[in-house]
Parts: structure tokens; sequence; C-alpha cells
């Protein structure tokens, strides 16, 4: 079968001055994820090689360009799952860390354990050899700014998913060739958030799911919403009732809205190599590849088809 890998760089109101490099740096992850499957990589491979171009490119929250919180830290949240086992890693309010996607794979395949939370999570990355880096190169000129302007967080929240201040989390699903599937999910949170606020990204079943019976999933929007309605496995029960991948999304993504009035957005790629990239804030960016056509887009209804070249 076919690899297929889609990414998306976060489900809120992008605003124009950031549209651009958010949409070519969705398809950057993307190219970088999928050669990894075009060399005979498989899933999980490249989800965590999409997502960790995504948390080195400070346009996006995660990583480099991630969001601070109510004291001017920055906290940062990840998970990973291979949905051939089911095995998973996340961490939770990591300080000072890169690539946090790949410390989530970490905890995956070298502890017993499935979470590690602040303090834990750092004296794990620093066990293995996983190198300090200064907050000050985790935060774009552009968060600073805007962090100083908006120091509270309701308002923020609002900002974030109904104005044009702020942005979300990156995530990336795949199936390889093997037809084995995998998510990863990973962001720096709400803008001022309680320092220690944990969201829906680094939740199995919630920011990510992985089932090779079923499909891989991850989600970005409105945590505390997300986390309610435990939106990513929601979806794949959906594709398990026997809706398409594009349909279980539309409903799962309806329902937190009636339910809970939360925005966000999905991607989804289910074992047979189907997809779908659906939201219901203003813009999400995103990208997918599939048999070397990429796909990308960023407003409602948009999908624009590029052939990669060779």
């Amino acid at each position: 079968m076919s690899a297929v890998l889609v990414v998306h760089g976060g489900a809120w109101a992008i605003p124009d001055k950031l549209a651009k490099a958010s949409v070519d740096g969705v398809k950057a992850a993307a190219h970088e994820g999928f050669l990894v499957l075009k060399r005979g990589g498989n899933a999980l491979d490249a989800v965590e090689a999409a997502v960790r171009a995504m948390e080195d490119n400070n346009v996006f929250n995660a990583g480099h360009g991630a969001t601070l919180n109510t004291d001017g830290e920055v906290e940062l949240d990840a998970i990973i799952m291979d949905g051939r086992t089911l095995d998973c890693g996340a961490v939770s309010s990591a300080k000072n860390v890169a690539n946090p996607v790949s410390l989530a794979r970490a905890v995956m395949e070298k502890t017993s354990h499935i979470m590690l939370t602040d303090r834990g999570a750092n004296l794990f990355a620093e066990s293995i050899g996983v190198v300090r880096v200064p907050t000050e190169t985790l935060v774009s000129e552009y968060e600073r700014t805007e962090w100083e302007k908006h120091k509270n967080y309701v308002t923020g929240v609002n900002e974030d998913f109904n104005c044009q201040w702020a942005h979300d989390t990156v995530g990336a699903v795949a199936v390889d060739c093997d037809g084995n599937v995998a998510c990863a999910t990973s962001t720096g949170g709400i803008r001022n958030k309680m320092v220690g606020r944990v969201g829906d990204s680094p939740v199995i079943g919630s920011g990510g799911y992985a089932d090779n019976f079923s499909g891989a999933v991850s989600c970005t929007g409105h945590g505390e919403s997300i986390l309610k309605v435990t939106l990513a496995r929601l979806i794949l029960s959906h594709i398990e009732q026997g809706k398409s991948v594009s349909e279980a999304s539309q409903v799962s993504l309806q329902h937190m809205g009636d339910r809970v009035r939360g925005a966000g957005g999905a991607i989804v790629v289910s074992p047979s190599g189907q997809w779908a990239a659906t939201f219901t804030t203003e813009r999400m960016a995103w990208a997918a590849v599939e048999q070397d056509v990429l796909w990308f887009g960023l407003d409602p209804n948009e999908r624009v088809k590029e052939q990669l070249s060779q």
C-alpha cells in the first residue's frame, strides 16, 4: 500500500501576517516526514520528524515559538503513539527542551511509564543527555510582545480562538507501507495559562491516538474542550462504527461545538490510507502527502494540490 502523512500547524484565527509562513511551514514539515516514509522508514519515525520540523520553526507554538505562561515561562507538552503496539509516551510542563516530541518518544522507549511531567520530565531529559536550551531561544519576539499585551488567561483564551492573537498546537499522523499508523502532537499551550496547566496535547485519547485497527488522529484547538469530549478517541470510535475519516472528524468536531462550545481541528489517517484535515476554527494550516502529491490548505474548503519534485 501507499504511505500517507498529514500534518497540522494549529487550528485558530491565523492572521494574514502569519498565513504564508504557516502554510510554508506545514508544507515543509509534511515533506520532511514523507521523506522518512519514502526511504523506507516507519510511521512513528515519520510523525516524529514532521513534528520536530515544526518545533524548530518559531511560526508554530511548539518547541521554538512556544507561548508563555503567567510567569513568563515556557511549559511544553507532547505525545507520540505507535498504532501497531499502542505504545505511547508523553511529557507535560517540560521546560527548556527544544524538541518535546522526541522527549516523549524517549519516555515511551526508555521508561516503563507513559507520561512524565514538570520536574520529572526535565530530570529524565537530563539523564538521557537532552541538551537544555535557554527560555529566550524558545520564545519569538512576536510572542514576547503579545504576552506583554495580554497578561490575562481568559482574554488569552478568547483571543486565541476568536480573534487573531496567539497560536496553537502542531501535529502529524501517518500510515506507512506496512499499514502501521502513528500520531504525534506537540504544543506550548495557551498564552498566559496558569503555571502547570496541561491541555489536551499530551493526553492519550484527547490530543492524539493511534491504533492499527482504526487509524491515527492528532487534535488541535481549545484544550479544555478537547479534553471534555476526548476528541481523538471520539473520532476513531466513529470510524469503528463505519464512518469515513472525513465524516468521523466532522461529526466529532460538531459534537464538541454543540456540547461544550469548543472549536478546534483534527487530522486523521486510516490504515488503508484515507485521510482528512478538518476544522471548525477560522483557519487551520495543514498539509498532506500521498504518492508524491502534496495537498495543503489554510481556509475552510481550501485544498491545493502540488506535485512534489522527484
